[in-house]
């Protein structure tokens, strides 16, 4: 079903707008049925987001509620006569903070039940509106200043029928700018210090999946992240130029320090690696990742071994 019931495809909680008239549960993606219902009642029933987070020690539960989360749209140059498209929004802790520096936010997401914990999350904001379904389905009547994908892009070949979907992803999102429009990326580097240190590739709990190269059929079809200069191609042949990297620490997930091209470790700064709560599974520790970022300090290397980006790119 793709509807509330027969001819009506809207709903609305509190200020937000809900869509459905493009939705399709036939691909959802979901973090574990039950963390993701104890953030939508949550959210839904009004409970202590920190009452919880003090009980509850699931990554999801942290990944979903940690304030920490909205940190890397710090850096993102938006304009509050922004139009903002975020793809890929989930349960809406990205769209809280994009809401507070933008005129208005269009979120497209997958799943009904992140997006309905999305509206819930920010009903008292009035310039937000949430389309439940396939990115590549959905019909946009307008194009925008500002496009963000956090999380999304290494999961391009799960939705999009392309022989190269991470590509098609991109460029569907160019055409969904304005002239000139800036899209930001949030992703893994498949390089990052942690992954050479032991920490288990984000997507497959596993060790060095990603520093192989996903080397697998199976590894290759769920999720694949880049390195630096993949990444720099990737954009390019899409269709973008003037990239400017950010490299938020410990990761784009909980950042807690965002360096970038402009500004690089140097000595006396702290590079924060916070093994324990960003670290989801370490299965090795073959050496101190965070005296190896150290040693890099002043270093361009820096820039190749980052856990992970945040790019900005313009339209061209």
């Amino acid at each position: 079903m793709n509807k509330l019931e027969k001819g009506i495809y809207e709903e609305k909680i509190g200020g937000v707008t809900i869509n459905y008239e493009f939705y399709d549960d036939s691909f959802v993606y979901n973090e574990g049925d039950d963390p993701e219902q104890t953030v939508l009642e949550a959210f839904r029933d009004g409970k202590d987001i920190f009452e919880i987070l003090r009980n509850d020690n699931r990554w999801p539960i942290l990944y979903q509620l940690a304030p920490q989360r909205q940190n890397i749209t710090i850096p993102m140059e938006i304009t509050e006569t922004d139009a903002v498209l975020e793809i890929g929004s989930g349960m809406g802790a990205i769209t809280c903070a994009l809401s507070k520096k933008a005129g208005s936010v269009d979120c497209i997401d997958l799943s009904k039940r992140r997006s309905l914990a999305n509206a819930y999350r920010n009903k008292s904001a009035a310039n937000i509106s949430i389309y439940v379904g396939n990115f590549e389905k959905i019909a946009l009547s307008k194009q925008y200043d500002v496009v963000v994908l956090i999380g999304v892009l290494e999961y391009a070949q799960s939705y999009i029928k392309s022989d190269n979907p991470f590509e098609a992803l991109l460029k569907k999102a160019r055409d969904a700018l304005k002239p000139s429009g800036r899209i930001y990326i949030g992703i893994e580097n498949r390089l990052g210090l942690k992954y050479f240190a032991g920490n288990s590739e984000d997507h497959w709990g596993r060790p060095f999946v990603g520093i192989e190269g996903y080397i697998t059929d199976v590894q290759r079809e769920k999720a694949k992240t880049f390195s630096k200069s993949e990444l720099e191609k990737l954009l390019s042949d899409s269709g973008f130029g003037d990239l400017f990297f950010y490299y938020p620490m410990p990761d784009y997930k909980l950042p807690v320090l965002i360096y970038s091209d402009a500004y690089l470790p140097k000595a006396g700064d702290y590079v924060y690696v916070g093994l324990d709560v960003n670290y989801v599974t370490v299965d090795l520790k073959l050496f101190d990742d965070e005296a190896a970022f150290a040693g890099l300090y002043g270093a361009k290397e820096f820039t190749v071994f980052a856990n992970s980006f945040l790019v900005e790119a313009i339209k061209i």
